[in-house]
């Protein structure tokens, strides 16, 4: 960890694994960017979680697959914050249609939110990273980055080319001390507003070997890990958090 004050930009923070995340972080030392696009109540709550551990909180409200709206957020965050030395790309929508019915806005808004945004962020804040020899990125990828889904061909595409994204900046970067690494969630017991995927993750119980849903705790933990000194040889890799579980 540096030795000096240093910050972590979450992107999707603002419920679910994000929030989970924020709050591991800053428990670790860690001023927070809580960014998300919409519910900007749910972001200001993680912020007073991240600021009841006495770390501070800049909430960001901004769509992080548009190249403007990441500028700015840059912006605000070097002028308020210390330097950013962690990067979680965790914003994603996962829409459920067939193929053949795809329009190009299906598409493209998948491949902006849940790949275009983690260049745009890891493009804004790595070099800072480089420059000071220390540095972590963490990508949340999921089961669509290994097996690939029916009904979600954006989704998947976009988790293989995130996957892909990882391996190649680990190493790029791995030399100047930043480590760039990938998480595969399993079926996690988040709040989501579709019930059909909340009803299909609740169906794949019987399929985890250790007999229970993961929680978004699950995921910060070992988020936490690989942002931390300990985890400072671990570069590349994209780790399944999933119970065992096979599909």
């Amino acid at each position: 960890m540096p030795d000096t004050p240093a910050t972590a930009v979450i992107s999707g923070a603002g419920q679910n694994i994000g929030r989970a995340i924020a709050v591991a972080l800053a428990r670790d030392g860690f001023d927070i960017v809580v960014n998300g696009r919409a519910n900007r109540d749910a972001c200001d709550a993680v912020a007073k979680d991240v600021g009841a551990l006495g770390r501070t909180a800049l909430v960001v409200m901004a769509d992080v697959g548009d190249s403007g709206a990441v500028t700015e957020l840059k912006a605000r965050v070097e002028a308020e914050m210390p330097p950013v030395a962690i990067v979680v790309n965790n914003a994603a929508i996962r829409p459920q249609k067939p193929f053949l019915e795809m329009t190009d806005d299906d598409w493209h808004r998948v491949m902006n939110t849940d790949l275009t945004s983690a260049f745009y962020l890891c493009r804004a804040f790595c070099g800072a990273m480089v420059e000071h020899n220390w540095g972590r990125v963490v990508n949340l990828t999921g089961m669509n980055a290994i097996h690939g889904y029916a009904g979600r061909a954006p989704v998947s595409a976009a988790k293989h080319g995130l996957w892909g994204l990882t391996k190649a900046l680990a190493k790029e970067f791995g030399p100047s001390g930043v480590t760039v690494n990938a998480i595969s969630p399993g079926p996690i017991d988040t709040e989501h507003a579709d019930a059909s995927m909340t009803h299909h993750i609740k169906s794949q119980l019987d399929r985890i070997p250790v007999g229970r849903l993961g929680q978004p705790e699950d995921i910060a933990a070992l988020t936490a890990f690989l942002c931390s000194d300990g985890g400072g040889f671990i570069n590349g890799q994209m780790i399944a958090s999933n119970g065992g579980a096979q599909t």
